[in-house]
């Protein structure tokens, strides 16, 4: 094997551990209506994370309306740049596909009680 492939594999390897540490940030964000995590409560669509050390985040709220409409991409963002070997963060709000009830992790609807 090469050196250039060799170095593309390890920066892979950081990239996606990067990325990992990324995951971990948004999992300390919850959405204040419900005792779960965002991440778990399937808010989060895509998280990608460039060798730059720039995340980019996509995730949509429960509803439009949602109360923490304004604040809770904030907070995503804050936490994401406090991740060591982040450079910079972008949280983009998306609404296609809608969130609904199906897209929760089977934990974060066992600890809501729900039945799948």
């Amino acid at each position: 094997m090469d050196t250039e492939r060799v170095g593309e594999q390890a920066a892979g390897t950081e990239t996606e551990a990067l990325r990992e540490q990324v995951v971990e940030a948004i999992k300390t964000c919850y959405d204040p209506e419900i005792p779960v995590n965002i991440y778990e409560l399937g808010l989060v669509y895509g998280v990608e994370v460039e060798a730059s050390g720039f995340a980019n985040v996509k995730m949509t709220l429960t509803s439009p309306n949602c109360p923490a409409a304004q604040s809770l991409p904030g907070e995503v963002e804050t936490k994401i740049k406090t991740v060591p070997g982040v450079s910079d963060a972008m949280i983009e709000i998306v609404w296609e596909p809608p969130w609904n009830i199906d897209m929760m992790s089977a934990d974060a609807k066992l600890e809501l009680g729900i039945d799948y």
